[in-house]
């Protein structure tokens, strides 16, 4: 992702201080996982830069249009991506006992840069990646593929749904402690 860099000027010089930092980013794809997707409007940002006193706190939101593949029929899958943004950027790094609650439990920080700057980009990327579904469908009733056939069952009944089905009942049937009954004759 390109970098996005945000100058603290006089403007974030006191506490309670806001800068609006609005901007695009012609970001042309990014990956997750095993997924690829494109960015083809590329990443709209519209956020607030607020001075807390100790730091810099970076509120707002990210929206994109994602495309990628469905992950059942594997055509083109399109979605729109509304993230939060939400970062603190410390002006001092603090003490060790400051940021430290348990031994085993640290917390992440950023710092505002040497030369008064705040680095936007994580905090953006986090944002895109924390609203991209997991499983990413084209629509949500998608049916999928044909296990047995390949066909793509929106666009087609190729007969091996009712065949699986009647298969799985049969399974169904011969697995129940009762299917033993089946044979038992009552006329005798």
């Amino acid at each position: 992702m390109e970098q996005v860099i945000a100058v603290l000027d006089e403007r974030l010089a006191n506490p309670g201080d806001t800068l609006p930092v609005v901007g695009h980013l012609d970001e042309p794809s990014y990956s997750l996982g095993d997924h690829d997707f494109t960015l083809p409007q590329g990443i709209d940002y519209d956020l607030m830069l607020t001075n807390a006193g100790e730091g810099i706190l970076a509120t707002g939101m990210l929206r994109a249009r994602v495309e990628g593949v469905c992950d059942r029929c594997l055509e083109p899958a399109s979605f729109d991506v509304a993230g939060e943004v939400d970062e603190y950027y410390l002006f001092e790094e603090p003490d060790e006992a400051a940021y430290v609650d348990d031994e085993d439990e640290e917390m992440d920080f950023s710092l505002v840069g040497d030369d008064n700057t705040v680095d936007l980009t994580d905090a953006l990327f986090s944002a895109l990646l924390m609203e991209t579904p997991y499983v990413v469908l084209c629509r949500e009733d998608c049916k999928g593929l044909c296990p047995v056939c390949g066909a793509n069952l929106n666009e087609e009944d190729c007969g091996h749904a009712a065949q699986i089905e009647a298969e799985r009942e049969q399974a169904r049937l011969e697995a129940s402690p009762f299917a033993a009954l089946k044979d038992l004759k009552l006329d005798e």
